[in-house]
This record gives C-alpha cells, sequence and structure tokens, in this order.
C-alpha cells in the first residue's frame, strides 16, 4: 500500500433528467441512473447499487490484504449484499446492509485463521468503516478436509 493520504476524485456529468456519467482518470466511463424505486429507468448502475458494489468490493479487497498477511489460504469469495433504505430520524437513507459472504478454504486452510481473517475484514475495511449504517457481515467457511465437508457460520457486525 501506498502512504497516506490517498486521493480520489470522480467527475460526473448529467442533464436534467435521465442518465448520467461518471468519469475518474484511467477508467471506463460508467453509466448511473435512478433506480426504479425513484422513477428511474432500472437499467443502469444506481447510486443504491454502486455503494452496495462498493461495500462488496472493500470486503473482498481487504479480505485479500488480510489473509495474505495472516496466511490464511482461501480459493474463493462469493459474496451478496443487500441494504435496506427507510426513513430513520426524518431522513431517507439506509438503515442497514448487510453482506453475506462464502469463504472456500483452501484444501490445507485453517478454519480458525480464516475467521480472524473475516474479523479483521469487517473491522478494518475502508468502505463500511466510513458509513454511518451498520454493515454486518454473515459467514459461512466452507472447508473440504478427510473427514468430509464442513460449513462455519458466523455474523459480525462492523
Amino acid at each position: 500500500m501506498k502512504p497516506l493520504p490517498h486521493d480520489y476524485d470522480v467527475d460526473l456529468i448529467g442533464g436534467p433528467q435521465g442518465y448520467a456519467t461518471i468519469s475518474a482518470p484511467g477508467l471506463p466511463d460508467l453509466t448511473t441512473a435512478p433506480p426504479c424505486e425513484y422513477d428511474g429507468p432500472g437499467d443502469a448502475w444506481s447510486p443504491e447499487h454502486l455503494l452496495l458494489a462498493s461495500v462488496s468490493s472493500c470486503f473482498l479487497f481487504t479480505f485479500r490484504a488480510v489473509a495474505r498477511t495472516l496466511r490464511a489460504e482461501f480459493q474463493e469469495v462469493d459474496a451478496h449484499s443487500s441494504g435496506i433504505v427507510s426513513r430513520v430520524g426524518g431522513v431517507t437513507r439506509f438503515a442497514d446492509i448487510v453482506i453475506r459472504a462464502t469463504v472456500t478454504a483452501a484444501p490445507s486452510a485453517s478454519v480458525e485463521l480464516l475467521q480472524r481473517a473475516i474479523d479483521k475484514t469487517t473491522a478494518h475495511c475502508l468502505v463500511s468503516s466510513s458509513l454511518a449504517t451498520p454493515v454486518t457481515v454473515e459467514a459461512v467457511i466452507h472447508a473440504a478436509g478427510a473427514s468430509g465437508t464442513v460449513d462455519e457460520r458466523f455474523k459480525r457486525t462492523a
């Protein structure tokens, strides 16, 4: 990782209605629009979907770094994120975000180390840590061993 602070810039261009284009130096443009729930077309990435995608991808990338440091070997992370938008204290906002992650352990992996990696990831993910909304991780560690397949399930909230 490069020394902090890190600077990020995003540009947006859009008119009085319809789609907008998000761009950043060196990245492909991204078309965005309001979701159906806000009378948008529903066929483009919405700010709500982008937030959940940010939480999910940050979980994976943080997990990779933590697992590498702990030498917790895994083959794959399959994550589904969902969020509930509601009125909280008179403000429409995400009231809850849940990441449901299945981590497939490498054949020689320690389930305990993978659990530690998930705990550290939940506590240190940059995007989740930057939100006022609680982010809960419901994780399953899928491990195959000599005695068959074991699924370890647990839940953590950042």
